[in-house]
């Protein structure tokens, strides 16, 4: 296995302390994050993190790198109709996790298989972004277990109670005959090119 895959459960408790705390870890701090019991073993796993570039030193004290902390540059914008120059221009960072995800304990991300939401965008292969314990509201996209089986529609209510829509015009709606269960709305859609 590489190196930098079996640095990545460490790295990703090192994400989420800075996350939620806003600071890097003391070095007791990261003795119980990471299970230790050694000062020693502490600052050799930051040595490996280093190394893998999840963090720097800066000024004689530890920051996370853009692959630890997320995130991204953002250059500016860019039109989608007619062209227009336009020179690079630094305008900000984005975290992409503090970006897309509200409730990071109640978040998770599911890979889409089948067609029924393609007029929404969303198609097979994408990773869809969920948000569990939130109360839909219509139109909202959710996933949803219906009858037993899983689901990813447009929530809808009329006076016959919920259904289920597709975007996809080869499909039909669907109302739960038995049950219904709602695993989360649709927050963001992933898709690489």
């Amino acid at each position: 296995m590489p190196k930098t895959l079996k640095l990545q459960p460490k790295a990703a408790l090192l994400r989420r302390f800075c996350r939620l705390e806003g600071r890097i870890p003391s070095y007791t701090e990261m003795l119980t994050l990471f299970g230790y019991r050694s000062k020693n073993a502490v600052h050799g796993l930051l040595g490996r993190l280093q190394q893998a570039g999840y963090i720097r030193k800066h000024k004689g004290k530890l920051a996370l790198t853009a692959r630890l902390s997320g995130a991204v540059k953002l250059l500016g914008a860019v039109p989608a109709g007619f062209p227009s120059p336009a020179e690079e221009e630094l305008v900000d960072t984005i975290n992409l996790e503090e970006f897309l995800v509200r409730r990071p304990e109640a978040t998770y991300l599911l890979t889409v298989s089948g067609d029924s939401m393609v007029e929404a965008g969303i198609y097979p292969g994408d990773i869809i972004l969920v948000e569990k314990g939130t109360t839909p509201k219509p139109h909202d996209i959710v996933v949803a277990q219906v009858d037993d089986e899983w689901t990813i529609k447009y929530f809808e209510q009329d006076a016959q109670g919920v259904r289920l829509a597709p975007a996809n015009a080869k499909y039909k709606a669907i109302r739960p005959k038995r049950s219904l269960t709602i695993g989360g709305v649709v927050r963001a859609v992933i898709r690489k090119y």
